[in-house]
């Protein structure tokens, strides 16, 4: 992969310019007046604007009016129709959350329709804040995967496996059998990817972790896990094993590269050093981890033992939406902060976790992350039209302290136009909208009774 050769015509059916180009190869440097070449959904060339605007035809013109063009943005841990219950349950720890207030109310809302209409208004969300691709974990699978493309939002896409009955499986062997149909119908598919999602080291049992890792390991898919996230957890498993989470996962053989472990709040330096030897993924969720006062991940320490770190928001009942741009300029002066050390997390490192880190996380780096010849177009343009916004002396400075979500002005994912002017394309928002506020007040109806 790399960048098209001087002198070559250029095929595309789309080009992105009028803007810097940050393309987040290693030791690449900001592109000004650069433009991003596009056919058939994969980048064919990116370079300067006039040169390659000469050389090329294409069907359509997206001007970013002297923004900045960037990879879109990777979340790498949510749960996507949970956005139906934001703000149902506010101020409390973890498990209390969880147990009196999320799981019950699951059972009783979270139907497939339910489920199909809270990813819907989630991946509308998620686009016009410049996010691309998303790694959800959740039930009713299909229908999620029916809601995110239809959108055009690239996602990793589970079926969760509990030790207890789910509002789309009655038993773990039901979640079993769904994800094994998950992985076969859709290993191929160009947006999504299907993986296998073990809620959690306290919540599912030995056996059936056992039975995931096996499954994820046949299919080479992702293996999705909640993983340190609170002190209760580190201090129940530490009891009843003997070891920390981290510790019992790899004695277990559930830890390998494939691995999505979501939070690792709570985690020793042989914890790390094993997470570094598995060459797993950590995706942090800085906001859900502060509300739920759950701790703070030790980030910094990951990133110097080379760990592939990337933000995730976690679900919209947490955090309580899904700006991870928010999130990502939040931890960046959050770990400044506690340190003491204002050279921690410095901006570029906080772009390349919302890009190629988040991609590196979920087995993506092959595909996105990048803006280089060769992978999938999903790009993200920012706009520089507010007072806010000006001057830029360092587009990567701008991005970690100075943007906001709503300075999204286009998303293109796998080469399509989802967001334009900033408005959704393809997405009658009045109406989406119009069913959700319907849908909250038969929430509202259930949980009286």
């Amino acid at each position: 992969m790399g960048t098209r050769l001087e002198g070559d015509d250029v095929e595309c059916d789309l080009i992105i310019t009028g803007g810097t180009v940050l393309t987040m190869t290693p030791g690449s440097e900001p592109l000004a007046d650069g433009a991003v070449a596009v056919r058939s959904g994969e980048i064919v060339a990116v370079g300067g604007a006039t040169e390659l605007l000469a050389q090329s035809r294409p069907a359509t013109v997206l001007d970013a009016g002297g923004g900045i063009i960037l990879p879109g943005f990777v979340n790498t841990h949510t749960h996507l129709a949970m956005t139906l219950l934001r703000g149902l349950a506010d101020d409390l720890p973890l498990i209390a959350w969880l147990e009196k207030h999320i799981w019950p109310t699951e059972r009783v809302l979270m139907d497939a329709e339910t489920v199909a209409l809270g990813t819907r208004l989630a991946a509308a969300e998620c686009l016009q804040a410049g996010v691309t691709c998303v790694c959800d974990m959740y039930f009713f699978a299909e229908r999620v995967i029916e809601a995110v493309t239809a959108a055009g939002l690239r996602a990793v896409v589970p079926e969760a496996l509990i030790d207890f009955a789910t509002p789309s499986c009655p038993t773990p062997e039901d979640a079993l059998v769904k994800q094994r149909e998950l992985l076969e119908r859709y290993r191929s598919h160009p947006l999504v990817v299907p993986a296998v999602a073990p809620h959690s080291p306290y919540s599912v049992s030995a056996g059936n972790l056992a039975k995931e890792a096996e499954l994820a390991e046949e299919f080479g898919a992702p293996l999705i896990i909640h993983l340190a996230e609170t002190r209760w957890e580190a201090e129940k498993v530490k009891a009843e094993k003997g070891v920390s989470p981290v510790a019992y996962l790899a004695d277990l053989g559930i830890l390998s590269e494939r691995t999505v472990a979501a939070h690792c709040v709570h985690v020793t330096e042989d914890d790390l050093d094993l997470l570094a030897e598995f060459d797993v993924g950590v995706a942090t969720n800085p906001v859900s981890n502060l509300k739920l006062a759950s701790g703070v991940a030790p980030v910094p320490q990951m990133l110097a033992l080379g760990i592939k770190l990337g933000f995730g928001t976690d679900g919209a009942a947490s955090n309580n939406t899904f700006d991870l741009l928010r999130d990502a300029q939040l931890a960046s002066l959050l770990y400044k902060g506690i340190s003491g050390d204002p050279t921690q997390m410095q901006a570029r490192t906080v772009v390349e976790m919302l890009t190629i880190g988040g991609a590196r996380v979920l087995g993506l780096a092959d595909r996105v992350g990048t803006l280089e010849v060769g992978k999938r177009a999903d790009v993200v343009c920012f706009a520089l039209d507010h007072p806010r916004t000006v001057p830029v002396y360092d587009p990567y400075s701008h991005m970690a302290y100075a943007a906001r979500s709503s300075d999204v002005r286009h998303v293109v994912v796998d080469g399509r136009v989802v967001v334009r002017d900033r408005a959704l394309v393809g997405t009658d928002v009045e109406g989406l909208l119009a069913e959700v506020r319907e849908a909250a007040a038969r929430a509202r109806r259930l949980l009286a009774t």
